[in-house]
Formats: C-alpha cells, structure tokens, sequence
C-alpha cells in the first residue's frame, strides 16, 4: 500500500536525523528526555519546578514545542531555562528535523540536561525518534486512570511514567492504583513517579531520579 510505504519511508528519514541529534548530544554529554502527555497535563509547570530545585546543581535546556504560540517557551525562559521555540503550525508532533534544527540554537557546552516539551498529544509523538535518550510521559489525575490502556502505543514507547497533580486526586475520579497497574499492564517496564508540582510532593524523588541521569551521562562521556 503507497500510504505505508510513504511512512515509512517518512520514519526512515526522521530515524536517521534522530540518531545524529543523539551523537550530537553524547557527543557534548548532555542527557536527553522527552517529555510526552495530553495538553495541560502540566509539562511547563513540572519544568519550571525543576528548574527552581536544580538551580546551581543542574544546567538546564528546553526545546518547546507548540502548535501555534510561545506562551509556554515564555514561562520556560521566565523560569532561567535557555529555551527554544518550535512551532509546528498546527502540526501534531515534534519530528527530528525540527529538533536538530533547533539544537543550532542551544549552548551545548552549557547544558547538562536538555528538555523536549512535546505537542500535547498521547498519540503522534510517540511515533517519532528525536535523538532523545529517555521517553517521559506525563498522566495526570485529572484524565482518568484508563489512559494507558486507550492509549498503550504511548506508554508502551516510554520507559518513565510522570503521575502529576496528585494533590487532585481526591477531587477526581482517578484511582491511583487502577492507573499504575493499567500503565505496568501495557508496559511492565516502566518507572512510575507520583508528583504534585504545585504542592510538592513527590518533586524531591523527581529530581533525584534526574540527578541520577545526568551523573550517568557525566561518566558515560568521561
């Protein structure tokens, strides 16, 4: 059929500029995630978080992808974080053209962990290999704990789950032990982090575990 061979031709292509933006970032031993969700799952609020509790520990640096605006890159650059834009006009996904192109722009030298805010969507990002190391997906409580399972191609292609604004939880119909096993069900790999960004709870382990990524790479380019 023309319609798979074009894609896959379409995903040959981007595969291909993806694993030269990874060289690209092993190269200057910079750790990669992409962070992945549904819109106002809350991504830029997690990031702006972070920034504040790594500040003078951790270099950061943000690709921000958005359909039609730079209202979150704005609250990224707001937060310290060295940020640029991509907008997709209306595009679904982040592809690796846009991100190597985006790279241009970055201090390499100066960034030790380098963020991609992905097009809020838990279907066509995760299609797409930008050269990242690690995939993130974000769920909030305010979704439903059956995400995972409507949307498996998504967690199946991540290998940390993010369970934001837990502080809601109680507020939501979200059963938080329904929507971990139906994450481990589709993907028993995955490393599963509980936060609320705003109170705080659960940031101190979220940090921790990006500590841990970036000493990984410091040694792995040593």
């Amino acid at each position: 059929m023309k319609q798979v061979k074009v894609l896959t031709k379409i995903l040959a292509a981007n595969d291909m500029i993806a694993a030269e933006n990874r060289a690209l970032l092993d190269s200057h031993g910079i750790c990669c995630i992409n962070l992945m969700s549904s819109p106002g799952a809350g991504k830029t609020t997690l990031l702006e978080k972070t920034a504040q509790m790594v500040s003078g520990s951790i270099s950061l640096g943000a690709v921000e992808g958005d359909c039609a605006t730079s209202l979150d890159g704005e609250r990224l650059s707001a937060a310290g974080i060295p940020t640029v834009q991509v907008n997709t006009g209306g595009g679904c996904h982040l592809d690796a053209g846009m991100i190597k192109s985006a790279l241009r722009d970055l201090d390499l030298e100066k960034t030790d962990l380098l963020f991609i805010e992905n097009v809020g969507n838990l279907i066509c990002p995760s299609s797409f290999d930008l050269g990242e190391h690690h995939r993130a997906v974000m769920l909030s409580v305010a979704e439903g704990d059956d995400k995972p399972l409507k949307y498996p191609g998504m967690f199946i292609s991540c290998d940390v789950m993010v369970l934001s604004k837990t502080d809601l939880v109680d507020k939501c119909d979200f059963d938080l032990s329904a929507g971990k096993q139906n994450a481990l069900r589709v993907n028993p790999r995955l490393k599963i982090l509980e936060l609320s960004s705003l109170e705080g709870a659960g940031m101190r382990e979220w940090t921790e575990f990006l500590e841990k990524l970036v000493e990984e790479k410091r040694v792995e380019k040593r």
